[in-house]
């Protein structure tokens, strides 16, 4: 290490005592919050374990760390169904179909439950669409950090205290990494991997500055082509299928009718006379669609990083690049910088305004590596201690997570 980084992080956390065990089990638990606690814990643990022996440059962990804790506010659906639930109530075409749903209600003998069945539609539409997007997000979680974290954990177990550099010891490592590109192949973890070893017993502080964001932007291109399904499916929860909100409302109309009433609502049904207020829920699930992605989409594209900096990722970024990484000397760097542009005349640092756009995902996530490259802050502990004393007790703590 270099001198000017060899800093004590004791303040952090000490060495890592996970193993590839721990992480196996973490993966193993069921319940998705949960899971994703202990994934985001695990990240900064392990972050912390690989900045004792390089400092406090940050490391693919650090950045997962937070990229997780974002992740745990769509898998606990905080807030998302009440914000979706206020966009669809505020939308005057939403509202303009749900009168006519309420009209066609009123015809096939509602009475009363008029207003209720517009609510229901909307609160079937928010819920539906924020469990899916819960469900795509814990499973892209849970992948990354089955894949990866382990990799990590057993990259620390065998390589982090090496005092001189082994070329047996790096190699051994890389050996059990599946040849070829992902998504199968991990030829960029080989690449990352090699790159980190190198950065331990690098003496000049720009050249180990550039092996780790070499080794950073590896593993995120790795990572981003993994969760490219996950990522799609995320984006497309607003896709709701129509006769499921259909047999919802229907469900609730026929449940508080008498037995006249569903007799005459199963004739009207026979006859056609409910065509019509089945073609509104229709209109109204393919206008919600649009409007249901756009939260989700701002939802997903937001990322909160310590102290205060919550980055929309559409959105240019404004910090500047870290000073040691302005200017890029490795050459195996600067010609992934290069493959990684969407377009020839991209401008580094400019938000990614397609999120489900693989080359426009992998372009913006190297420019944030690059410019927050030497933020201490990101090495902060994600959860109060007695949060994390109940986490790893697999309990879901008290206070904002």
């Amino acid at each position: 290490m270099s001198p000017s980084k060899d800093i004590s992080l004791a303040a952090i956390t000490g060495p890592s005592a996970l193993t590839t065990d721990d992480v196996i089990k973490i993966t193993s638990l069921s319940e998705p919050v949960i899971r994703n606690l202990q994934i985001t814990a695990c990240y900064h643990e392990l972050s912390a374990a690989f900045a004792n022996r390089t400092g406090t440059d940050a490391n693919w962990c650090t950045f997962a760390t937070w990229a997780s804790k974002q992740a745990g506010v769509t898998i606990r659906g905080e807030d998302l169904q009440r914000k979706l639930e206020e966009v669809l109530a505020n939308e005057p075409e939403i509202q303009e179909i749900l009168a006519i749903i309420k009209d066609h209600s009123k015809k096939l003998g509602t009475g009363s439950l008029q207003q209720n069945i517009a609510i229901a539609a909307l609160k079937k539409l928010a819920a539906s669409a924020k469990q899916r997007a819960s469900e795509s997000v814990a499973r892209g979680n849970k992948k990354v950090f089955e894949e990866i974290g382990l990799e990590f954990a057993r990259f620390i177990g065998s390589c982090l205290k090496d005092e001189l550099y082994q070329e047996s010891s790096i190699t051994n490592f890389c050996n059990e990494l599946q040849p070829g590109p992902p998504p199968d192949g991990q030829q960029h973890l080989t690449i990352a991997f090699s790159a980190y070893y190198k950065a331990f017993f690098e003496a000049d502080p720009k050249a180990q500055d550039e092996l780790i964001l070499l080794a950073n932007i590896q593993i995120g291109f790795h990572e981003q082509t993994r969760l490219q399904p996950e990522i799609a499916e995320s984006l497309d929860a607003a896709n709701i299928d129509p006769q499921q909100l259909r047999k919802y409302l229907t469900d609730i109309i026929v449940k508080n009718k008498n037995l006249k009433g569903k007799l005459i609502y199963f004739f009207t049904w026979l006859i056609g006379g409910t065509r019509l207020f089945k073609n509104a829920i229709d209109t109204l699930v393919s206008t919600a669609e649009k409007h249901i992605r756009t939260v989700i989409t701002k939802n997903l594209m937001t990322l909160t990083l310590p102290p205060d900096s919550c980055l929309h990722l559409g959105d240019a970024l404004r910090s500047p690049y870290a000073e040691s990484l302005k200017n890029i000397s490795n050459s195996d760097l600067q010609a992934l910088l290069k493959q990684l542009k969407p377009t020839a005349d991209a401008i580094d640092g400019a938000g990614c305004t397609d999120w489900a756009d693989l080359k426009q995902r992998i372009h913006f996530i190297a420019n944030l590596f690059r410019c927050y490259h030497e933020t201490k802050d990101l090495f902060t502990a994600p959860f109060t201690v007695e949060q994390l004393s109940e986490i790893r007790t697999g309990k879901i703590p008290e206070g904002r997570l």
